[in-house]
């Protein structure tokens, strides 16, 4: 008997994998772009980090131009991320560490309306987190002067010359002396160093004021390790988009960014805004026990 030989057996193999999320863009302006461009370059999560001009009305215009004043551009640097590595409240964390938000005639040395600071949005909830994040830090107390920097809707981009492009790494002796010389290191140092944070912790009020300011279930919550009625809490379906703060605090915790549709009937998260800020503990308080049959 002749044998048939067999069909190769063709295998499938399914491969799950999770959804890639979009590149984002942020747009920032905090005046000369060499050092705005930096900080971000080497930020976990940023793809690039180029440095351009925006937020004035004429087209394509040039770096001797914008320099000049003769323009309504600012210098600016656009910040392509992956959110799913860093977060929108991380960029704005880093972007306020870099300027003086209090000066809205220029920065540093550097004077004109060309190197001012500004924030351009490019979504409502880009704006809403910035606009809160300018808040939070104008109620910081780091600062004796009024926050400046506006929160501005996103129009337009144009890249800078191609020798602007991280000029940090390749001008590094010229960007070095530039730096230091603008005063800018001076006044990170003076304003966002270690014993500048160390001076401005977030406070947690006596027992007394707490219990006269917080709720009854607020109060339960924070102090007493209570837990809130699931699907009958202030915030389990909110949809508004901001920052979650520690309401005895006022630290960040949260961003609306990272919320997502849990099912458990409270406000569930990917991640903390600022993990420094956060503690993760196991709670099985909220599984119910298994009956015996």
């Amino acid at each position: 008997m002749m044998k048939r030989p067999m069909a190769p057996m063709l295998v499938l193999l399914l491969v799950c994998s999770a959804a890639v999320a979009a590149p984002q863009k942020a747009t920032f302006a905090g005046g000369c772009f060499w050092c705005i461009e930096a900080p971000f370059d080497k930020l976990p999560g940023v793809t690039s980090a180029v440095s351009g001009f925006s937020g004035g009305t004429e087209n394509n215009p040039s770096y001797r131009q914008v320099a000049s004043g003769g323009t309504s551009h600012l210098e600016v640097v656009q910040v392509t991320y992956d959110s799913t590595k860093v977060s929108y409240q991380t960029l704005l964390n880093t972007f306020w560490r870099q300027f003086d938000p209090t000066d809205d005639r220029g920065s540093f040395v550097d004077r004109g309306h060309q190197y001012t600071s500004a924030i351009f949005a490019h979504s409502p909830e880009q704006r809403a987190l910035a606009e809160a994040s300018k808040k939070a830090l104008a109620e910081s107390g780091r600062f004796d002067k009024p926050i400046v920097t506006p929160v501005r809707d996103f129009e337009s981009f144009t890249t800078a010359e191609g020798y602007h492009q991280d000029f940090y790494k390749t001008n590094t002796a010229h960007y070095k002396r530039y730096r230091s010389g603008s005063g800018r290191d001076q006044f990170i140092d003076k304003y966002w160093s270690v014993a500048a944070d160390a001076a401005l912790k977030y406070h947690k009020p006596s027992d007394e004021e707490l219990r006269q300011r917080l709720t009854e279930i607020q109060y339960e919550v924070t102090q007493e390790d209570g837990t809130e009625r699931p699907f009958n809490n202030e915030y389990w379906d909110n949809k508004a988009s901001g920052i979650y703060v520690d309401i005895v605090t006022g630290e960040p915790l949260f961003s609306s960014l990272d919320k997502f549709k849990s099912g458990t009937g409270w406000p569930s998260f990917t991640r903390p805004a600022d993990e420094s800020n956060t503690v993760l503990k196991t709670d099985t308080n909220c599984i119910p026990a298994v009956l015996d049959a």
